[in-house]
């Protein structure tokens, strides 16, 4: 795309190539609509006798244009540049400044801002490293289609399909953070969880780009859960635009109390955000279901899709959510009494049945975790392994058998134990840590991470111990393997190469296998790892998968309630 700050010097230059020969052909008042430029040229070459006044008036007529169209280039446009239709746009945008009020409205039609290629109208500024760009947004034309949308923008380049990050109000109140996060590739989006915001910002320090929203005008930013690594370098675009979502339409947005500036740099401990997120596996847009300003990991969904259980300060609570495709919460989360086991930690889970909870917990004298059976409803624990450390990682699909994770003279390993209690039973001997054991939905495996090889990878086996087998082999360390009920995909974490354990806040990818065809794609990448899905995390329908996700922030820009119950 030319770049539009020469775009008025351009069509100066054509105008002038098109009129000086044009006004010089005698007895010719304009030139047919079908005749090229230079054919005229060559015409009024050989009319040498054309009078030199008729050329002054041309020149005249050409600059009185040029003011023109330089006049609404530059027309002022408050703390940005310029303007201009990003990607292929049928009806020119157009943006315009009220000064004395501080509001930029914004008309701009264009088919989307999505999928690897965008077509919007653009209000922006050359910038570089680190920004914040926050306003009120209001969509002013009514009907539509719902996915109409105004946006704060940070973008690397005005081409179709450039890498770019966005703060996205719908027409509908959908608010979102989108990104392009590699020229030409699909976009993808995180959703937030509050609908309709009357402001937003957009974020960006180092490589992360973060949303912020404000229910009313009058609110406190607070942090959407919603954050990203995009590679935006070197210099690159801020600004807003509109999108009519409908080649053949046009839509207006007001942005006012726009605010550009530079964030002031993170001093201090940051503040550690946990969001609980869900992904379809189908699309891959991210949903927000729930974020506060604490510590909290390892979402189980109950039976029936109502509620997702994490841990929190030693505790497990319980959020009531919505059954759909982007489950939402319908209440603050409540806590689950489990009695005098307040230390739990991030191995919990339910029954086959949705009856119990199988909790790790180390409360006990010795303070090593070891595991218990609780209602799900909350009650008294019921102690199952009397060696410890122990950690649950999975039940059989009848329900008889418990497998975990357990400490034996230095060796982390895999252990079953009936779920009424008895001997334990060691299933892997191998040298190196073995972890995060999980049972097929049929029964007929245990699948497992192992460094037996040298680094981290999911391997399976019968839930005898038999028939070890590596299922995936990459350059990824990989943890916590979880087969959707249907049987059909292995949710796991991948860490970088370079990772030893599975520490929290790295750089992590939630993927998807496919068990028929051993296909692998990313369903999310994110800040995240211990904590994020140590157990099993899949929606009753193998539709969805929960995980938490975290941000560090400034401690000023980091002001969520707790959300301790």
């Amino acid at each position: 795309m030319p770049d539009p700050a020469r775009g008025v010097g351009s069509r100066c230059i054509s105008l002038y190539a098109w009129t000086i020969p044009a006004m010089t052909m005698a007895g010719t008042d304009s030139v047919p609509p079908d005749m090229h430029y230079q054919e005229a040229g060559l015409i009024a070459g050989a009319r040498n006798g054309a009078s030199s006044c008729v050329r002054i008036l041309g020149f005249i007529v050409l600059l009185g244009l040029c003011g023109r169209a330089d006049a609404q280039a530059k027309a002022p446009l408050g703390v940005f540049d310029s303007q201009t239709d990003a990607g292929t746009v049928l009806h020119a945008g157009s943006a315009k400044w009220d000064a004395a009020h501080d509001i930029y409205t914004v008309t701009g039609s264009g088919e989307n801002i999505w999928a690897n290629a965008d077509a919007f109208h653009y209000v922006w500024k050359r910038m570089s490293g680190d920004i914040s760009l926050a306003a009120d947004i209001a969509i002013q034309t009514a009907g539509g289609n719902p996915h109409r949308k105004a946006v704060l923008m940070i973008r690397q380049s005005l081409d179709a399909d450039s890498v770019y990050a966005d703060a996205a109000l719908h027409g509908s109140g959908l608010t979102s953070l989108q990104y392009r996060d590699t020229k030409g590739a699909e976009t993808h989006e995180i959703q937030s969880s509050l609908s309709g915001p009357a402001r937003l910002r957009i974020e960006k320090r180092g490589d992360t780009v973060y949303l912020f929203v404000a229910a009313g005008a009058g609110d406190s930013f607070i942090p959407a859960g919603a954050s990203i690594k995009v590679p935006l370098t070197g210099e690159f675009y801020v600004g807003i635009g509109v999108c009519a979502h409908d080649k053949d339409a046009m839509v207006t947005a007001q942005f006012s109390h726009v605010e550009l500036k530079t964030p002031e740099p993170m001093t201090g401990e940051p503040v550690l955000i946990s969001t609980l997120e869900t992904v379809p596996i189908d699309s891959t847009d991210r949903h927000v279901t729930y974020v506060s300003a604490s510590h909290f990991e390892a979402p189980n969904w109950t039976r029936d899709g109502t509620a997702l259980i994490f841990n929190r300060n030693g505790h497990l609570e319980r959020l009531p959510v919505t059954v759909e495709v982007h489950p939402v919460a319908t209440g603050a989360p409540q806590m689950i009494n489990t009695g005098a086991q307040d230390r739990c930690n991030n191995d919990h889970g339910l029954s086959p049945d949705g009856q119990w909870l199988a909790i790790s917990d180390s409360s006990q004298p010795d303070h090593q975790s070891s595991i218990y059976f609780v209602p799900i409803g909350g009650g008294t624990p019921r102690r199952i392994t009397s060696a410890s450390p122990s950690y649950w990682h999975g039940w059989s699909p009848d329900g008889k058998t418990l497998a975990f994770t357990g400490q034996r003279n230095g060796d982390f390993d895999i252990y079953t134990i009936p779920a009424a209690g008895g001997e334990e039973t060691r299933l892997t001997t191998a040298k190196g840590l073995d972890d995060g054991p999980d049972y097929s939905p049929d029964g007929q495996y245990i699948y497992f991470n192992s460094e037996r090889t040298g680094h981290m990878q999911i391997w399976r086996m019968h839930p005898d111990g038999s028939g070890q087998e590596q299922v995936v082999r990459d350059e990824t360390n990989d943890w916590f393997p979880h087969i959707s009920p249907d049987g059909k995909q292995m949710a796991f974490l991948a860490y970088g190469s370079g990772v030893e354990g599975h520490p929290p806040n790295k750089d992590v990818e939630l993927r998807l296998l496919s068990l028929s065809d051993g296909k692998i794609r990313v369903l999310a990448k994110l800040l995240g790892g211990q904590g994020t899905i140590n157990v099993p995390s899949w929606s009753p329908d193998s539709q969805k998968v929960a995980f938490v996700s975290y941000e560090l922030l400034p401690a000023d820009e980091a002001e969520l309630h707790s959300g301790a119950p």
